[in-house]
């Protein structure tokens, strides 16, 4: 089955050559391109692709408020393009519904790999710089645990597990070993828990689990190894 993608950047070598580097893969096809957010959210309405990816800082109406546009209308998941790897903007970015982040200099084949992915449900987790942001968003003053704490009562005691080890930025197959259980059945505590929770995917689950106070958010400062690189 083929993933359906749109490159969404204001810079035209850069748009062309994602384009480019989408176009090698056989699996993988670039259904339209947006130079503006504003273009991003029409042709993302036009072309319903699969995944979408957007340069956070573009003209007219930048990535962040495209991305919330695209995804609050459900029609794609988003992976944000950043120079920087602690951009304020992918903050909001987060909030916006995006799920996933790639610097601009990522490998081809990492790239390939994240749109295959967040095709596939899943969030761009793995990357150091996502890990960063989210404990970095997570970390956040503004965040305190709210109504997100009764949500959890409907959580039995093994998704609760699960959910702590997402935080942690573990894939199913690794929760599963943690935890000695099929990776099926692991896969079927996270979606039980995305539809309990009502979150959009596994980005949102590790905000969530920070949010309810699952998780301390100085728990992100101690999981992080010299340069700040995860362990």
């Amino acid at each position: 089955m083929s993933v359906r993608v749109v490159v969404a950047d204001d810079q035209a070598l850069v748009r062309t050559g994602l384009c480019g580097i989408v176009a090698t893969a056989s699996d993988l096809h670039v259904v339209g391109q947006a130079a503006t957010g504003a273009e991003a959210v029409e042709v993302t309405g036009r072309t319903r692709p699969d995944v979408v990816l957007m340069d956070i800082r573009m003209p007219e109406m930048d990535g962040i408020e495209a991305t919330r546009r695209i995804t609050a209308a459900g029609q794609a998941q988003v992976i944000m393009l950043t120079t920087f790897d602690l951009d304020e903007y992918v903050y909001e970015a987060l909030r916006g519904g995006a799920s996933g982040f790639l610097l601009k200099d990522a490998r081809p084949p990492d790239l390939l790999t994240a749109v295959r992915v967040v095709a596939a449900g899943e969030a761009l987790l793995a990357p150091s710089v996502t890990r960063r942001l989210i404990s970095g968003f997570a970390a956040r003053p503004d965040l305190r645990p709210g109504s997100t704490e009764a949500a959890l009562n409907g959580v039995t005691e093994r998704e609760r597990q699960v959910l702590l080890l997402i935080a942690q930025g573990l894939s199913n197959a690794e929760i599963a070993q943690r935890l000695h259980i099929g990776e099926g059945t692991a896969k079927t505590h996270v979606r039980r828990l995305l539809t309990k929770l009502d979150a959009r995917d596994r980005v949102h689950l590790v905000i969530f689990a920070y949010r309810s106070g699952l998780v301390p958010p100085d728990r992100a400062t101690a999981e992080r190894g010299p340069r700040g690189q995860w362990r």
